[in-house]
């Protein structure tokens, strides 16, 4: 049974930072690419960011770039979002995801299994 857990998430000003977790269980984790998606208040859930197993590849969505980072720890079995500079935009549910083997890195359908969430709130 895969398992992702996300945390980090919270309340920050904007201008500020946050860096969300996600452990993950039950798979080999270095074996697949991982990915960060939000989901804002009557949107749609988008891409964030992606990293491949090795780490030695990142994507991001145009939105993010330059200011979230993400990264990977295969030894912890950790993928981990650095998100500097947040907007009141950013708000969100972000979620984690592990990749399947054939899809699309940038799209849901790529991703088969989910965590459950955590709540980024920045106000203004």
């Amino acid at each position: 049974q895969v398992q992702l857990v996300e945390s980090g998430g919270g309340l920050v000003q904007a201008g500020g930072s946050l860096r969300l977790s996600c452990a993950a269980s039950g798979r080999t984790f270095s074996s697949y690419a991982m990915g960060w998606f939000r989901q804002a208040p009557g949107k749609e859930r988008e891409f964030v960011a992606a990293i491949r197993r090795s780490g030695s590849n990142t994507y991001y969505a145009d939105s993010v770039k330059g200011r979230f980072t993400i990264s990977r720890d295969n030894a912890k079995n950790t993928v981990y979002l650095q998100m500097n500079s947040l907007k009141p935009e950013d708000t969100a549910v972000y979620y984690c995801a592990s990749k399947n083997p054939i899809g699309n890195i940038a799209t849901m359908k790529g991703y088969d299994y989910w965590g459950q969430g955590t709540q980024v709130t920045v106000s203004s």
